[in-house]
């Protein structure tokens, strides 16, 4: 796509988020996630998290979050462990039968994305890079402003 204008760029990333969403949704189903559960998830493979910073980045309550942990746990996908810094703190860890089956499922869309990828040069790989990264920022700060 030549001279892709704002509104172009606006609307291949709302088919990009759609066409994810829609991924994801075919995981969840599968494996009988909530999509709340599934954001969760994914946050927690993402970044350490405790139950405070996971309500926090999923803007629930304590008992919302609690239910979502529980749920998970049960699943066999995430356990809770004390820190053994400071035993009244509580992290979250995604457990290695967890990250192996997403691992699975997920393999063919990162060979895919390889593929598309390839007759790419790294100073456009760059570009796309410092795109994806504004794109990204721009969006969170704009959620921050409206939660």
């Amino acid at each position: 796509m030549s001279d892709a204008t704002d509104y172009d760029l606006s609307m291949l990333l709302r088919g990009l988020v759609m066409e994810s969403n829609r991924f994801l949704e075919i995981f969840s189903a599968a494996h009988a996630l909530h999509p709340t559960d599934m954001t969760a998830l994914n946050l927690i493979m993402t970044t350490p998290m405790t139950p405070g910073s996971l309500a926090k980045a999923l803007n629930l309550s304590a008992s919302a979050t609690t239910s979502v942990l529980d749920r998970l746990e049960r699943a066999g996908h995430v356990v809770r462990e004390r820190d053994p810094e400071d035993r009244r703190r509580v992290e979250l860890r995604v457990l290695s039968d967890a990250q192996a089956l997403a691992a699975a499922f997920f393999a063919p869309l990162a060979r895919s994305y390889a593929a598309a990828w390839e007759g790419m040069s790294a100073e456009e790989r760059q570009v796309v890079a410092r795109f994806l990264t504004a794109t990204l920022e721009a969006t969170a700060e704009v959620r921050s402003s409206v939660t």
